[in-house]
């Protein structure tokens, strides 16, 4: 027995150095201090209270709103949930029929046509079982008709999927093209392949064709669905309201990559992403450098595991205009990024442990901010209420 797993440690470790080898085509550095200089705690926060919204629910995924108020909710078992006037309906709205739910899969992003008042077009991602058996991910065009969702029209599919790192974030962007980041199912190696969409962030017309502008669309032997490559597992999505620049949320590597491989955990990232870069998964990580790689603009050691991302657009918190938030999980808060450009000035974590694993994060027409605890997911230690949906509301008595 001893030494059997003497066999197994060296073999592993044979494995790790091989796939070292593979990976250092030119060796990465390290980002200088200046390159990332510690960021100080925001000063400037508004007094508010949170309220609670719905509770009892199942890890939910996704929280859009509809032009005539209206919440859409999805939870990952396969459910589309509504609250219409402050009231959760009892029943769901929608059930995905053939969701395959295991590890961190299921049903995930969700989001409505930029034209929803008039087409009512809603977007799903969820993962399903192909013909083989095989686990894959899925994402499909649904009509909204007041009581549920029907008329089902694959977008993209055969989108391979794990237990982990199957994504999936979906969002409009202002030129009406739908993108969808993609996880690289635990396969590292694809998040590099311009032949896989595997670790992608993904751009298509809304009916699932592909723009003829995409940057690798002509490209022999690329998917022309790629807009950016190199991720591991972007779960968080949106643009700025002013410049319009594309900021997504990434989780960094764990005890599932290999540890080895970056010598630590942690390095969950913040990106700017933009047309045809490539951000390094798997060769680069934290705050590595290599040339023709893009280092994010804030990484976190130890893991805070983000899991989504909102850029705040309303009126009733001034102090939060075109500050970048999203849920952390593992980090069991909300973090808040004060933005100069393309520069960090500061951040603040709001509600840290308060609510255990925060996942999605949300504004509604009236400027409130929903957020979603994820304590049922089988990692969190869920209350009586669990999952809930809050909202983040101003104080005025303070």
């Amino acid at each position: 027995m001893k030494y059997s797993k003497k066999c197994f440690a060296l073999s592993f470790f044979l494995i790790v150095l091989l796939f070292n080898a593979a990976c250092a085509d030119s060796p990465p550095t390290a980002a200088s201090e200046a390159d990332f200089p510690v960021v100080p705690a925001s000063k400037n926060v508004p007094k508010f209270r949170v309220e609670t919204v719905a509770t009892n629910l199942e890890v939910v995924w996704s929280i859009v709103f509809a032009p005539d108020g209206r919440m859409f909710f999805t939870e990952r078992p396969g459910r589309v949930r509504l609250i219409e006037g402050g009231k959760l309906r009892a029943a769901p709205f929608f059930t995905v029929p053939d969701i395959e739910l295991s590890g961190e899969s299921g049903l995930m992003g969700m989001t409505l046509h930029p034209n929803f008042a008039e087409n009512h077009f809603v977007y799903l991602a969820y993962a399903y079982q192909d013909a083989s058996k095989n686990q894959t991910v899925r994402v499909a065009r649904y009509r909204e008709t007041g009581e549920t969702l029907t008329n089902a029209k694959t977008i993209i599919e055969a989108i391979p999927a794990s237990r982990y790192h199957s994504g999936t974030r979906l969002k409009f962007g202002a030129d009406g093209k739908l993108y969808i980041t993609t996880g690289d199912a635990t396969k590292q190696n694809l998040a590099q392949k311009l032949d896989s969409i595997n670790g992608k962030t993904l751009r298509l017309n809304d009916d699932g064709t592909i723009p003829n502008d995409n940057p690798f669309v002509n490209q022999k032997g690329a998917r022309g669905e790629i807009w950016t490559y190199g991720h591991r597992n972007a779960q968080g999505m949106d643009f700025h309201p002013e410049t319009g620049l594309m900021f997504q949320t990434e989780h960094g590597p764990s005890i599932i990559d290999g540890v080895s491989l970056f010598k630590r955990t942690g390095g969950d990232e913040v990106n700017i992403v933009e047309r045809g870069k490539n951000y390094g998964w798997a060769k680069i990580s934290h705050t590595t450098r290599r040339e023709g790689m893009e280092t994010p603009i804030v990484e976190y050691s130890p893991a805070v595991a983000p899991a989504s991302g909102m850029f705040y657009r309303g009126n009733l918190f001034p102090e939060f205009k075109n500050n970048f938030f999203f849920g952390t999980l593992k980090g069991e808060a909300i973090i808040r990024l004060v933005l100069d450009g393309r520069r960090i000035v500061s951040q603040h974590k709001l509600l840290e442990k308060q609510y255990g694993r925060i996942r999605e994060i949300a504004e509604a027409a009236d400027g409130s901010i929903y957020f979603s605890t994820s304590n049922r997911d089988g990692r969190g230690d869920p209350t009586k209420e669990d999952d809930r949906i809050l909202r983040i509301v101003p104080d005025i008595l303070k």
